[in-house]
């Protein structure tokens, strides 16, 4: 059961961040067990347990990140993150599609909505959703808007796409996408309420989540997702 972060676990991860070598880590390893990965797997289950209990029809799984770096992308960094995330869904892949995330760094955390792992042709096909019926979209992003929580993210590109006004512009300019609440290191992280706070939270973006899984299940059938083009390929 989550119980709160602590003061110490955005100390060890400010730590790890100047020491991140494995004979530094392992001196620190139950430092890193006590004050971040139990409860941090501890809020990954309890947040499921919460989205199974609102969504017991939707097959919610949870993913939940590893400390370590996959030695074949280290690109000169260190062996281990200096955060941590999961991920909530229910489509069955932990990597493709629309998800639910949380993420912890040593001076904030964030939480939200993201649609990330796009190809172009699945984001063409969102802007073409949207063009095919706006006032459905609009809808669905004025209620993001007016919830205030969540800022849209997501790289754009240099030459505007479509000549939509805002809340729309935000979203359809994207390369990929994701609504972010972030904050600085404290507060809720140190409530045990925290797995509630986070479930009532993505339950206020689940429109937009069903909005998005409607699109990549679409581009997925249509063979334009990336797990189709490499079971293709």
């Amino acid at each position: 059961m989550f119980e709160g972060f602590t003061q110490e676990t955005s100390e060890f991860l400010w730590e790890l961040s100047f020491h991140n070598e494995r004979p530094w880590f392992l001196e620190h390893k139950e430092q890193f067990e006590r004050v971040l990965n139990r409860p941090f797997k501890a809020l990954a289950e309890d947040t499921l347990e919460k989205m199974r209990e609102l969504y017991p029809e939707k097959g919610m799984q949870a993913h939940v990140s590893r400390i370590y770096r996959d030695a074949r992308r280290l690109f000169g960094r260190g062996p281990y993150k200096d955060h941590l995330w999961f991920t909530v869904k229910g489509d069955g892949s932990y990597q493709e599609g629309p998800m639910f995330w949380f993420e912890i760094h040593a001076a904030t955390y964030s939480y939200g909505l993201g649609f990330f792992d796009v190809t172009p042709a699945e984001m063409e096909r969102f802007r073409r959703t949207i063009d095919a019926d706006p006032a459905r979209f609009e809808r669905l992003a004025e209620q993001v808007r007016r919830d205030g929580r969540f800022r849209v993210i997501g790289q754009e590109y240099s030459r505007q796409k479509g000549d939509y006004a805002e809340p729309v512009r935000s979203y359809y300019n994207r390369r990929y996408l994701g609504l972010e609440c972030q904050k600085d290191f404290g507060g809720e992280l140190f409530r045990p309420e925290l797995p509630e706070i986070l479930a009532q939270a993505y339950r206020s973006l689940m429109p937009m989540y069903e909005y998005f899984l409607s699109v990549h299940n679409a581009a997925k059938a249509a063979g334009e997702t990336w797990e189709t083009r490499r079971s293709h390929g």
